[in-house]
């Protein structure tokens, strides 16, 4: 069973920048497929951005708009999400997932372990 630890949230002004990561055990990391969604208050869970086990194709969702980077690093096993130019929109609790079929894509439905996410909000 995979875990996963999400950590790097916190309050950051608009325009601002922040790095989350996500640190797993359990499992062969190397084979999972990974991603980081978002849940804004009274909103349902959103998909943000996704890597495949190979890491060498990443998804993001159209609202990210070039602002966010989805990295991995095997060795670690953890995966980051860089995100850049911050708007108040992207204030939300952001949530790492794990794919064991090493595919990446935006439904929830197709990972199968979740980490307890990490708050991010933006000031104005």
């Amino acid at each position: 069973q995979v875990q996963l630890v999400e950590s790097g949230g916190g309050l950051v002004q608009a325009g601002g920048s922040l790095r989350l990561s996500c640190a797993a055990s359990g499992g062969t990391f190397s084979n999972l497929g990974l991603a980081w969604f978002r849940r804004a208050p009274g909103s349902e869970r959103e998909f943000v951005a996704s890597i495949m086990w190979t890491g060498g194709m990443t998804f993001y969702a159209d609202f990210v708009q070039g602002r966010f980077n989805i990295s991995r690093d095997n060795s670690k096993k953890t995966v980051d999400l860089q995100m850049n130019n911050l708007k108040a929109e992207d204030a939300a609790v952001y949530f790492c997932a794990a794919a064991r079929s090493g595919l990446s894509g935006q439904k929830e439905a197709q990972y199968n372990n979740w980490g307890q996410g990490t708050q991010v909000t933006v000031s104005s």
